[in-house]
């Protein structure tokens, strides 16, 4: 890690990393998919078509991980 990263408060090292990651998001049209991920993209939506499981709710989830924690 660049040390003068350490040396900024860490609500400001969060911010930075936020800053980043909305910039990326921004420009996520801009990534293309390999080939293999395509593959498991259309695998997964396939498989979600055929069954129609949703998943369970996020809450849930974070609840369970959680108690194991």
């Amino acid at each position: 890690m660049n040390a003068n990263l350490r040396k900024l408060p860490l609500k400001e090292r969060i911010r930075l990393v936020e800053d980043l990651w909305d910039s990326i998001a921004a420009d996520q049209s801009l990534l293309q998919l390999t080939p293999e991920q395509r593959a498991e993209l259309d695998r997964r939506l396939d498989a979600y078509e055929s069954d129609g499981n949703a998943g369970r709710p996020a809450e849930d989830v974070i609840a369970d991980i959680r108690k194991r924690l």
